[in-house]
């Protein structure tokens, strides 16, 4: 029952994943994707969707505590 509360604190993993798990796949410079080498346009990815699986554990929070999301 604690672990079925708690699952959504998995969405926490999402950054670490993103930027350090798969960041020896990605290091290239080709190719380029807007302008930007794959590497830079990678980690600015990485860094839009950090707040959103932020905000979606804090939303997960709120649920399980029974509070307002």
């Amino acid at each position: 029952m604690i672990a079925r509360r708690r699952l959504h604190l998995l969405w926490l993993l999402l950054p670490f994943v993103l930027y350090i798990g798969v960041l020896p796949l990605v290091n290239r410079v080709r190719p380029v994707v807007f302008g930007l080498p794959f590497l830079f346009f990678w980690l600015l990815g990485a860094t839009v969707l950090t707040p959103f699986s932020v905000w979606l554990t804090r939303r997960g929070d709120l649920r399980a505590k029974g509070g307002r999301s």
